[in-house]
């Protein structure tokens, strides 16, 4: 009981210490991470740990608090933690790969723990692969059809040396659609699509955002066409922007909604019967988009969103002159052009909505 008590202590002490980077979960950066894995000697989070309880092979993982800590183990944790694993298995990550965190979704972060530490992708014994072969890529993927109805197979081919990706219903026709790297982003929409492997592409097309739901059968496949996408929108970046520094381009090679979701809006005369439309949020394009249903094809329509000395803002009361029947919470976005009326469903929304509206709005 002494030696449990002594090896607990010791090894919370470990998991405290400056300069090791053990306070963070080695995978996906969650802080206090309450789990290790005493073969590998990382300390890492309770998400975490379930994937490497997948990989006995490679991890084998314990509970800080409630599992029983040998002094060798103790000593081994002592000898690697977290920053040393990092700088051996993470020593070559390519600047396109997205390195995922504890929000992102179940095959995001089990893709690049097996990547990691089972596939040993990043080792630095490997040469880093160079954007352009990196973003070039050819094979079958489930594509949402007309209707929303069912997901057919599809071959997609990805070039970063054309700047395009193109897609096929048969083999011996033209591309169904030819996809400029220009406007080219992508997305996990897990819950949205209603697959564990679900991707939503998005370009613009003719002046509109035109939305591709494509997912895969294998894990890995689905998360090495979304890095081979940006690896290809990374290679865009870099030829088109020399000048602008790295972490700068970083964020802009895909990017998630901030905010998705049902509102009702009413028309421009604010006299027609409030619709129920669903709404996508894109920071960085500074546009307020809606839609029929979540899984449409092409929008309805969008609100872009300015700043607050250009006369864009977020109110929570209804303009002169408008009348709700319902008794629900409404937003009023402001623009140059007109106000946008919005209902929500409660006040959480509400408060969530306004919140990620302003957060534009005061955006540089």
């Amino acid at each position: 009981a002494m030696d449990y008590e002594r090896n607990k202590a010791l090894l919370l002490e470990l998991q405290r210490a400056a300069g090791t980077g053990n306070d963070r979960c080695a995978d996906c950066g969650d802080p206090d991470p309450e789990w290790a894995s005493y073969k590998l000697g990382i300390f890492i989070c309770l998400n975490c740990s379930g994937i490497h309880r997948n990989l006995p092979e490679i991890s084998r993982v314990k509970s800080l608090r409630l599992d029983f800590w040998e002094s060798n183990l103790i000593e081994f944790m002592r000898n690697h933690g977290n920053l040393w694993a990092k700088a051996k298995y993470e020593a070559n990550v390519p600047p396109y790969y997205y390195i995922p965190k504890s929000r992102d979704c179940m095959v995001l972060r089990q893709q690049w723990i097996r990547a990691k530490y089972e596939r040993g992708e990043f080792l630095d014994i490997q040469v880093c692969q160079d954007p352009c072969s990196a973003g070039s890529r050819e094979g079958y993927l489930w594509k949402l059809g007309k209707g929303r109805r069912q997901f057919q197979k599809r071959q997609f081919l990805l070039s970063a040396r054309e700047g395009v990706m193109k897609y096929y219903r048969k083999e011996s026709k033209g591309p169904k659609a030819v996809i400029s790297v220009e406007t080219l982003n992508a997305m996990f929409q897990v819950e949205k699509i209603g697959h564990s492997h679900g991707l939503q592409i998005t370009y613009i097309t003719d002046g509109q955002t035109r939305n591709l739901f494509v997912y895969h059968e294998s894990g890995k496949e689905i998360v090495d066409w979304f890095n081979a996408i940006r690896a290809a929108r990374y290679h865009y970046l870099r030829t088109t922007f020399p000048n602008v520094p790295e972490p700068e381009l970083i964020p802009r090679i895909t990017r998630n909604f901030v905010k998705e979701g049902y509102m009702e809006k009413t028309g421009p005369k604010q006299k027609e019967a409030f619709k129920v439309r669903w709404f996508c949020l894109d920071s960085q394009e500074r546009n307020l988009i809606y839609y029929k249903n979540p899984l449409d094809a092409f929008a309805q329509g969008q609100v872009f969103i300015g700043r607050r000395d250009e006369g864009y803002e977020v109110r929570d009361d209804l303009p002169e002159k408008v009348w709700v029947k319902k008794e629900k919470p409404v937003i009023t976005l402001v623009t140059p052009v007109r106000e946008f009326v919005f209902i929500c469903e409660n006040d959480r929304k509400q408060r969530e909505w306004m919140d990620a509206l302003n957060g534009v709005i005061t955006q540089l």
